[in-house]
Parts: structure tokens; sequence; C-alpha cells
């Protein structure tokens, strides 16, 4: 009878063994995706979830990359708004699309688009048709393909039409 209280024990301590095992690939992941770019934690959470890792190493994975800095929700969001808006000449409604998509929480996402007004929306729009389209917007068929590459960056339609308007009459605002 003793043995089946050393068996127990020891089935504990294998226990013990796989659940820290687990928290290290857990936080080896984590490592070796942060180490290519930001991610948000919704992110990490659902690689960490297509690995098949129980739902308390993920936990307590997350939960040691973000009180390390590694993971911060809203450094994501900022970096990311001012990246695709600088480097890709994203409008507002593709930068809150794809902070959605990365599981950022309404709030936060709606706080880091704070600063973009129509203003600096209608600026960024013509800067990308400055780079995309070069020359005048002189025909029907110029302005239709501008329409549909501000569109795509995710300016709503009446920042497109304006700065279409702008850039076919030679203005800069």
């Amino acid at each position: 009878m003793a043995n089946g209280g050393g068996g127990a024990t020891a089935s504990s301590a294998a226990t013990t063994a796989t659940a820290a095992d687990e928290l290290d690939d857990a936080l080896t992941r984590c490592y070796r995706h942060l180490g290519s770019r930001d991610h948000s934690v919704a992110e990490l959470r659902a690689r960490l979830e297509r690995a098949k890792l129980g739902m308390a190493a993920i936990d307590a994975a997350l939960a040691i990359v973000t009180e390390q800095g590694y993971v911060d929700d809203a450094r994501y969001a900022r970096l990311l708004a001012e990246d695709r808006r600088n480097l890709d000449g994203w409008g507002v409604d593709r930068i809150r699309a794809r902070l959605q998509a990365a599981g950022i929480e309404p709030e936060l996402i709606e706080q880091t688009l704070a600063g973009h007004d129509t203003e600096s929306e209608l600026a960024a729009a013509r800067e990308l048709l400055t780079r995309r389209c070069g020359g005048p917007l002189s025909d029907n068929r110029a302005r239709q393909r501008a329409f549909g590459i501000l569109i795509r960056a995710g300016y709503d339609s009446d920042v497109a039409y304006d700065a279409i308007r702008a850039a076919a009459s030679g203005h800069d605002g």
C-alpha cells in the first residue's frame, strides 16, 4: 500500500515537470515570434494555441513576456498605425481593420487613431497619390485609378474625392 502513495507522488512530479516543460516551450515560441517582429497579445495567444499548448502554459508565458515588456498592445497599435501610414500610405479604415484583426481592444484602436483627423488623412492621401500616380490626374481613367488606389488603401470616399480633386487641379490642399 505504501507503493500506491509513492506512485501518486511520482505522478505529481511528472505532471509538474511536464507543466514546466510546456511553459518553457511556450516562452521559447513567444521569444522566437517576437524576435522577428512585434505581435499583439491576441496574435501570440493564437500562435501558441495552434501549437496545442495548454491554456495554463499560454497564460503564464503571455504574462511573463508582457511583464518583461516584450509585448505591449498599445505600443504595437501605435507602431503599426505609424508604419502603415508612413510606409504604405494606409488610411484610417484599413489601419483600423488591421488592428481589429490583430485582436487589439476597440478602445485602444480609437485612442491610437484619434490623432488622424480629416486634414491629416487628406495630406496622407495626396502623398500616396503623388507616389503612386506621379503626374496629373487629367482624365477620367487616371482619376478612377486614383480613386481605386485610395479606397483600397483604406481612405474614406469623401477624403478620396477631395484628394483627387486637389491633385487634378494641381493644388496642395
